[in-house]
């Protein structure tokens, strides 16, 4: 019969269970994949074709080739940016419109390719017409509105949306100093963590009034366990330290521990936050003369 291979360096070997593909509750499949490394490869016969002709086709063929690999780059950061927004109940536009500057590239590399080639003016322009408007249909364009919660003014989500940007950039900080030092299992610790603090963000994303109790733990501590995460990949970078190693996974245990517990207590607030709203509620109908049995506001 075939069994699960586990060992004491396999993820969740110490009681814990491992994180949830990508990295956190909810979280969806990337889209950043084989679609978006095809416009880095597909633009690579220019550079090629570049050294068939005289000057002018090199210098034409070398700018094309550029204009499509960043049209590429664009792309794809246009894609995280906007997993990113669509993972979120609250977050702000992407600052730049990656995927509609991609776009304008891919046309214009087009047309200067197709230049290149020999053509006058129309197909240059057909090429770039054409290939900006397959950009959009195939990859979308950018989100152009901020995402906001119903019931909720403009000031509460710009500072929601603020919190969140900065707690995600420690989070991100934090993956990637711990990455350096290629320790699988401590990696693997890292997501639960972050899987926690993850459900905070939600939890004050659903309901911004949240945020005053969380802010310093999406603030402070988190800010603290990254510069812990920095410090201990620089100790591991010089020489292995099973001390230091410990006292880190001390820090993400109590870490973890803390922000579950406040992440409930900011839940149980809410709900009686609505239990106090329901019997507000009641108390107006039953001025207005209307009489309601408790099942009717369940």
């Amino acid at each position: 019969m075939a069994q699960r291979y586990g060992g004491k360096h396999s993820p969740g070997a110490d009681g814990a269970a491992p994180p949830p593909k990508g990295g956190y509750r909810g979280a969806r499949r990337t889209r950043v994949g084989g679609r978006v490394n095809m416009l880095f490869i597909a633009p690579l016969p220019l550079g090629v074709r570049a050294f068939t002709g005289g000057p002018a086709e090199l210098a034409l063929n070398l700018a094309a080739l550029g204009l499509l690999l960043l049209a590429a780059w664009l792309t794809r950061e246009g894609l995280r940016a906007q997993e990113a927004y669509d993972a979120r109940r609250i977050a702000r536009r992407p600052a730049i419109p990656r995927k509609i500057f991609g776009a304008g590239l891919t046309g214009l590399g087009l047309a200067v390719a197709a230049y290149a080639a020999g053509g006058g003016m129309a197909e240059p322009a057909i090429y770039a017409v054409a290939g900006a408007v397959l950009h959009l249909l195939a990859f979308g364009p950018d989100p152009m509105r901020d995402k906001t919660v119903e019931g909720v003014d403009t000031f509460q989500t710009e500072r929601v949306a603020r919190v969140v940007d900065r707690a995600e950039d420690y989070l991100r900080a934090m993956t990637a100093a711990i990455a350096a030092t290629r320790d699988r299992d401590l990696e693997s610790r890292l997501e639960r963590f972050q899987v926690t603090v993850r459900d905070m963000l939600r939890t004050v994303e659903d309901d911004p009034r949240d945020l005053t109790g969380a802010r310093k733990y999406l603030g402070v501590y988190l800010m603290g366990a990254r510069d812990a995460s920095v410090k201990y990949a620089d100790l591991a970078a010089r020489a292995p330290n099973g001390e230091a190693r410990q006292k880190y996974l001390a820090l993400l245990g109590d870490l973890e521990q803390n922000f579950t517990a406040k992440t409930r207590a900011l839940m149980a607030d809410s709900s009686t936050d609505l239990d106090i709203e329901i019997e507000v509620l009641r108390d107006r109908l039953e001025r207005e003369g209307v009489h309601l049995e408790a099942k009717d506001l369940a």
